[in-house]
C-alpha cells in the first residue's frame, strides 16, 4: 500500500519524504490491528461468561443489551474506566505504571505477523513463526515487573510462580509448533496455510499420527501459557489474592486481562494456521464456486473475505476451548503444574517430533485419501507470471529448451517454500515430470 501512495505523487522508495507515507501506512495498520484486537477481547469477555454459565447451568449475562446481554463487555469498560485507580505506597510509580502495557504490548504485537487470509497480513515475514513464538514470549517481562513494582510480597510471589510457569510451557510450546514447520519447510505462515487448501485431510492436522498428537500437547501449553485455568496458579480462591496483579485496579488492571484473551486469541490463530488449515475451510467450497484471485480482483477479495471469516471461527474455537478447560477441570497446584510441563508434555513431544521426522522420511507417498495422507501439496508463487514469462523467453532463446526458476528466485517474493517451478509451467497447463504431486516437508 505505501509503495501504492509513493507511486501515486510520483515518487520512488528512495524520495526524502516517502517516509511519512510508510509511517502513515504503518499507523493505519497498527489501528486496524487494534480495533480487531479489542473487538476479540470485549466478545470474548461475553462468551466466557456465557459459557461459564452453561458449564455451571446458569444463565450468564441477561441484561445489559438484551435478553443475550450483548453491550455486557461495553458496561464493564465503562465500570473499569471510572474506577479509581490506586498506587500503593511502597510501589515503584513509574514501573507500576508500566507493567499493564508491556504485558498487553506482545501481545498485540503477534498479529503484526499472523494472516488472517491468503496475503491478508500487516507484516509478511518469511520467518512468522519464529517472530510470532519469540515476541509471545515477552509477555513475562510484563509479568515479573507487575509483582516487583507492586511492593508486595504476595503480588512478587505470584509473579514468579507465573513466570517459572509462563516460561516452563513455552518450551513444550515451541516443540509442538515446530512440527508443522518440519512438515511445510518453511516458516512462512502465508505458505503453511495455502499448503493445507482442499479437502480437510490436507490439514497438517491429519498428517500423520504424531503430529495429531503434537496439536493437542500445543493445546494445553497454550493454555497454561495464557495463565487460564486448571494452571491459572496467579489467582486462587483459597489465597484470597490474585498474583501479581493483586494491586492493580481501575483500567491497569483490565490490560492484563485484555492480554490474556489476546495471547488466547493470538495462539488459536497460530494453532489454526499450523494443524487446521488456516483460511482454508473443510471443503474446498470457494475454489468450486470460482472465488479465487484466479477468477478476477473482485473473486478473489470475496475469497480472502470469507476465508478471514473462517480463520476468526477457527480462532474463536479455540478460545472456547480455553474456556471450557477452565470451568471444566479443578485447579493444579504449582508442583504438579511444572511436573505436568517437564515429566508429560516436553517428552511426549519430542516423541511425537522424532515420530514426524520417521514418519515423513520412511512414507514420503503417505497411506490413504486422494492425495495421500502424509504429502503436502505444491504451492504456486504469487510471482507466476513474471516467473512463466521469463521462462517463455528463455525457451524462446534456447530453441524450446525448458528452463524452471530456482527455489532462491521463488523465494524473492518472500514466500518460503513456493515451488517457481510449478509455478512456471503452471502456464502450460502440466506439470514436469521431476515435480511430484505431492512433496514431504523436510
Amino acid at each position: 500500500m505505501a509503495d501504492w501512495l509513493i507511486r501515486q505523487f510520483g515518487g520512488d522508495a528512495a524520495s526524502p519524504w516517502a517516509w511519512v507515507v510508510y509511517a502513515g501506512v504503518a499507523l493505519f495498520q497498527a489501528v486496524v490491528i487494534l480495533a480487531v484486537v479489542m473487538t476479540i477481547v470485549a466478545f470474548a469477555t461475553w462468551v466466557e461468561r456465557k459459557v461459564a454459565g452453561r458449564i455451571q447451568d446458569r444463565l450468564g449475562p441477561t441484561r445489559v443489551g438484551g435478553r443475550f446481554g450483548w453491550l455486557q463487555p461495553l458496561a464493564d469498560g465503562l465500570k473499569l474506566l471510572c474506577k479509581e485507580d490506586l498506587i500503593p505506597r511502597d510501589a515503584d510509580g513509574f514501573l507500576f505504571r508500566l507493567a499493564p502495557y508491556a504485558a498487553f504490548a506482545p501481545a498485540f504485537a503477534v498479529f503484526l505477523a499472523l494472516p488472517f487470509a491468503d496475503g491478508w497480513v500487516a507484516q509478511h515475514l518469511n520467518i512468522a513463526v519464529f517472530f510470532i513464538l519469540a515476541v509471545a514470549g515477552l509477555e513475562v517481562f510484563g509479568i515479573i515487573l507487575g509483582g516487583y513494582a507492586s511492593g508486595s510480597k504476595w503480588s512478587l510471589l505470584g509473579a514468579m510462580r507465573e513466570g517459572a510457569q509462563v516460561v516452563s510451557y513455552e518450551v513444550p510450546l515451541t516443540f509442538s509448533a515446530v512440527i508443522p514447520v518440519l512438515i511445510a519447510g518453511t516458516m512462512d505462515l502465508t505458505a503453511i496455510g495455502n499448503m493445507q487448501r482442499g479437502w480437510f485431510w490436507n490439514w497438517f492436522l491429519f498428517h500423520d499420527p504424531f503430529t495429531f498428537a503434537a496439536f493437542w500437547i500445543y493445546m494445553t501449553c497454550a493454555t497454561a501459557g495464557t495463565n487460564r485455568a486448571p494452571f491459572d496458579l496467579a489467582e486462587a480462591e483459597s489465597e484470597l489474592v490474585a498474583g501479581f496483579h493483586t494491586e492493580y485496579s481501575g483500567f491497569r488492571w483490565s490490560a492484563f486481562y485484555m492480554g490474556e484473551y489476546a495471547s488466547m486469541t493470538a495462539f488459536s490463530g497460530l494453532a489454526a494456521i499450523l494443524f487446521l488449515g488456516g483460511w482454508n475451510g473443510p471443503i474446498p467450497v470457494l475454489s468450486a464456486v470460482g472465488l479465487t484471485a484466479a477468477s478476477g480482483p473482485l473473486a478473489g477479495f470475496l475469497g480472502n473475505l470469507l476465508g478471514s471469516v473462517n480463520f476468526l471461527a477457527k480462532c474463536l474455537a479455540g478460545v472456547v476451548f480455553m474456556m471450557w478447560l477452565r470451568w471444566t477441570l479443578p485447579r493444579l497446584r504449582i508442583d504438579q503444574v511444572i511436573a505436568m510441563c517437564w515429566k508429560y508434555c516436553f517428552p511426549l513431544v519430542c516423541a511425537a517430533f522424532v515420530g514426524a521426522v520417521l514418519w515423513t522420511y520412511f512414507f514420503p507417498g503417505g497411506l490413504i485419501f486422494g492425495r495421500p495422507l502424509g504429502t503436502v501439496p505444491e504451492v504456486a508463487s504469487p510471482s507466476a507470471p513474471r516467473v512463466a514469462a521469463a521462462g517463455a523467453a528463455n525457451r524462446a532463446g534456447n530453441g524450446g529448451g525448458r528452463t524452471i526458476a530456482s527455489a532462491p528466485q521463488a523465494a524473492g517474493e518472500g514466500r518460503g517454500s513456493y515451488r517457481a517451478g510449478s509455478a512456471a509451467l503452471g502456464a502450460e497447463g502440466s506439470r514436469p515430470k521431476s515435480v511430484p504431486e505431492g512433496r514431504s516437508g523436510g
